[in-house]
């Protein structure tokens, strides 16, 4: 299980009030919790930084490895900021998020793949638009595939993003999702899912509700990463008890140190 911290954002007034103070020691803090609390990777994302995102990224990459040496998940939509926060990535294999299946985003992004060797988010989404069905994603999957293994990128490096819709605007958009998992990972079985789980629930009440339900669906046919908030609790608890029921957790070993750092309290 990959588990991508996503606090570290700057569409987030409090991510976004400490970039623009520059204030060092409360986004260590944040990077902190997230590795403390169980994140393998810290994404980070200064996108709403439009006219100086290049510099920004560079000292949130800078500042978050003073304080930790768990691997970065530089998150983009422009190639200069990916690029800028790979080259000073030094821990780990870094991650990229993200490539699509869209002309100019892959030919922009496969370079900064092969170049910095890194894991990659492949968002299942091509020039059409975003994906209506289950077979709609699976068509864009073996696209990407083919083009990222036929690059040289090892089939363990690649994480397919289903795109989560929220249910409240698009009723099937939680099945649309749990089919995608299931026809990529029965044709390709050696590559991996992460997904923005929360949008499902956008727009309802007691959304850690459909949440929880939702990793436990996901992880069932086949989720085995999610970008998430791992200093909540209940949800990392959630995750550490579905691993168990699917014999994920050899020993129960994950569980228990779970329930021993208090985490079911």
């Amino acid at each position: 299980m990959l588990i991508i911290g996503e606090l570290i954002n700057t569409s987030r007034k409090a991510i976004n009030e400490a970039v623009e103070k520059r204030d060092a020691g409360y986004i260590q803090k944040i990077a902190r919790e997230q590795v403390e609390a169980g994140a393998n990777y810290v994404d980070v994302n200064c996108g709403t930084m439009v006219y100086n995102e290049v510099e920004t990224m560079e000292w949130l990459v800078n500042t978050i490895q003073e304080a930790t040496e768990a691997p970065l998940c530089i998150d983009s939509p422009n190639p200069k900021a990916l690029e800028a926060g790979l080259a000073l990535c030094k821990y780990g294999q870094p991650m990229i998020n993200s490539i699509s299946d869209e002309k100019e985003r892959f030919e922009a992004v496969l370079p900064l793949i092969l170049k910095y060797k890194t894991k990659i988010v492949a968002l299942l989404m091509d020039d059409t638009g975003m994906p209506e069905t289950g077979d709609d994603r699976f068509r864009v999957a073996g696209s990407l595939y083919a083009k990222l293994t036929g690059a040289g990128v090892p089939e363990g490096d690649i994480y397919f993003d289903p795109l989560v819709k929220p249910v409240s605007s698009v009723d099937k958009a939680g099945l649309e999702v749990l089919e995608s998992i299931r026809l990529i990972k029965e044709r390709y079985p050696n590559v991996h899912f992460t997904c923005g789980l929360s949008n499902v629930s956008y727009g309802l009440p007691n959304r850690i509700y459909l949440n929880s339900l939702f990793v436990v669906q996901t992880m069932t046919v086949g989720m085995d990463g999610y970008i998430l908030n791992p200093t909540d609790k209940r949800m990392m608890g959630v995750i550490y008890a579905s691993q168990v029921l699917l014999g994920q957790d050899s020993y129960c070993m994950g569980y228990l140190t779970a329930y021993r750092k208090g985490l079911y309290e």
